[in-house]
């Protein structure tokens, strides 16, 4: 019973305890508000860096340094008010061929960055950052959800030659429909009931209408489908931003609330958010003179009149490739014009169509169509109502030199900007019906350094506590147990870095909880040690029952509130998420260090010794 530690058990401890410290430590690096700048493809790095240095010491700007930040230029900065000053004089200097954006920048050594290790993810709460609460536009999905049910009505009815002398829609609820022979009618309702199960056909025989409703169940069903859809688009685009632990999640029936820390660019984040963007290709019509169209005002049935770079086009009106083709873009610069441009990649579906259609048209011209759509609020009589916003502009027009691959690239673009934001886009695939922002917020880094500098406080006041209260009533073990406190925290530091968790101030409460019940372990061995010492028992013998015996009621402890955090990650949300993640991990940690590694620093103390006493309070 000499309680000794074998050297497989020093090693394996010894290990796990470097890693530990190894991928807690970035967290104690600063991070600092930076600066990047994208300049053109021709640009060189070494002439941009002077230019920008001159631009910042004539406008009195204090910088720390400037970089290079692979085909950027980063500027880094002590604080955001300086980083903000310096945006906007950089970009105004520089002009718009330049794209100028904020972020941060750990202060880390970059052999460490090469290991893996990375600071834990800040939530909003606590590095600050956007907050958004979008509201879908679920009118326009039942709306044209209904215009396709029109038509494939109609083409029902006409097959069992059930002809009808007129249809129509009904304030975007109810088709109405009225038969040539009304005799027809019950027969007709038997028939669509079958065809289409997701909506109700009844007839009303005073006014002779048969009439189509949606069932409340499908309803309820396609505006899921449609926040889902939605959600998961957003949360690509959110990804094309860089912010790796931003928050997408449902709030009530159709809105969709997006959180976005160490976001400070928030018009920018609104813009990729809420855009809808996406090409169309369109054949040239060179059979009619565009000057003349645009004189007249009579555009040829089968064309559309459009202007590129403020000359008329007449383009055809049926669409040749449109976005939802794409299944891949990037924004580049062309390598003979050097302007930006977007390399596109068709789908295995539309590539073949797309090849034969630009073969058989070898020698035309095609032109390429940029759709926007935006929502926006208008002053409607002292009443904010909303409206949808679609602009359409060619933005080039060549000519078609030989048959189009699954490949291709698109040039036009304003700038590099237009580019990048394009392709993610397309990239991110088209939203299914238009959002609109019902609230906005904006959180600043200095409110989320207070929350960090208060929930840090209540974690180091409590440990504190903890701590004195351990060491004066439980004496050299309530020293282990302070140390084992510690490396807890180190370990869930640790780990929380490691898989990416993003800290919260919940979080932070879920931290302080776990400490608190990793002492209560120690509290039950010292108990146990102290109850076997009184028993009669030796020291030795004491230690190894105290350890043994009080195992299987901490874990019964843990088990219980790990499955209880289980259940609150499962189906809370938000805060109730975070603070269930640092208690569940807080767990295991606490676990692996109030037993193992309090066990082997009192093996290491006491171990092969003939004890007469033990510094245990009593």
């Amino acid at each position: 019973m000499n309680n000794k530690n074998s050297l497989i058990k020093k090693i394996t401890l010894g290990v796990l305890l470097l890693i530990a410290l190894l991928y807690a430590w970035p967290n104690i690096f600063q991070e600092f508000p930076v600066v990047e700048i994208s300049a053109p493809h021709e640009v060189a790095l070494d002439t941009l860096q002077p230019q920008v240095q001159k631009i910042l010491l004539d406008n009195q700007l204090t910088f720390l340094r400037i970089e290079r930040s692979g085909e950027n230029l980063s500027i880094v900065f002590k604080n955001t008010d300086t980083q903000l000053l310096a945006k906007d004089v950089v970009e105004k200097s520089l002009g718009s061929d330049y794209t100028v954006a904020l972020n941060l920048v750990s202060s880390m050594p970059s052999w460490l960055k090469n290991m893996g290790a990375k600071p834990m993810k800040l939530g909003l709460d606590l590095k600050g950052g956007v907050h958004f609460l979008l509201d879908v536009d679920m009118q326009t999905v039942i709306k044209h959800q209904f215009e396709d049910l029109r038509k494939e009505l109609a083409v029902t009815l006409k097959q069992k030659h059930m002809y009808f002398t007129g249809m129509r829609l009904q304030s975007n609820k109810v088709i109405l429909i009225r038969l040539r022979e009304p005799a027809l009618s019950e027969d007709a309702v038997t028939v669509l009931n079958a065809s289409f199960p997701h909506y109700l056909t009844t007839y009303d025989k005073v006014h002779g209408w048969l009439q189509v409703k949606m069932n409340m169940a499908y309803f309820h069903e396609l505006r899921q489908a449609t926040l889902d859809q939605t959600m998961n688009i957003l949360r690509h685009r959110v990804n094309e931003l860089g912010v790796a632990e931003a928050v997408v999640q449902q709030q009530g029936e159709q809105r969709i609330a997006v959180d976005l820390p160490g976001i400070q660019d928030a018009a920018r984040a609104k813009s990729i958010l809420g855009g809808t963007a996406t090409l169309e290709f369109h054949l040239v019509d060179d059979t009619h003179d565009p000057l003349l169209v645009q004189r007249t005002g009579v555009v040829p049935t089968g064309s559309l009149l459009y202007m590129m770079s403020d000359k008329a086009i007449l383009l055809k009106r049926q669409i040749v490739l449109n976005g939802d083709a794409i299944s891949s873009a990037t924004s580049a610069f062309d390598q003979q014009s050097a302007a930006p441009s977007v390399s596109i990649q068709l789908n295995s579906n539309s590539d073949r169509e797309f090849t034969e259609a630009t073969r058989t048209n070898i020698g035309h011209r095609m032109a390429i169509v940029y759709v926007e759509t935006k929502s926006d609020e208008i002053n409607m009589n002292g009443k904010l109502e909303r409206v949808i916003k679609r602009s359409e502009r060619v933005i080039s027009a060549p000519v078609i030199q030989s048959a189009l691959g699954k490949q291709f690239q698109i040039t036009g673009l304003h700038d590099a900007e237009e580019a990048s934001r394009l392709s993610i886009l397309l990239r991110s695939g088209a939203l299914p019906t238009t959002i609109f922002a019902v609230e906005e917020k904006t959180i600043g880094p200095s409110l989320g350094q207070e929350n960090i500098h208060a929930g840090m406080m209540s974690l180091m006041v409590g440990m504190l506590i903890v701590l004195c209260l351990m060491l004066v009533y439980y004496r050299v073990f309530g020293l282990v147990a302070d140390i084992a406190l510690m490396l807890n925290l180190v370990f869930l530091v640790a780990l929380l870095s490691l898989i990416g968790a993003t800290l919260t101030l919940p979080g932070i409460a879920g931290i302080v909880l776990t400490l608190g019940m990793a002492v209560d372990a120690n509290v039950l061995i010292n108990e146990r040690i102290r109850e076997e010492l009184r028993l009669g028992l030796s020291a030795q013998v004491a230690i190894r029952a105290g350890y043994e015996r009080a195992f299987a009621t901490i874990l019964d402890a843990n088990v219980t509130t790990f499955i209880v955090g289980l259940i609150l990650f499962s189906l809370g949300s938000g805060p109730v998420r975070g603070f269930a993640v640092t208690l569940c991990l807080g767990l295991l940690t606490s676990m692996l260090t109030g037993v193992t590694y309090s066990r082997s620093i009192v093996n290491a103390l006491y171990g092969d010794r003939k004890l007469k006493k033990l510094s245990i309070g009593i």
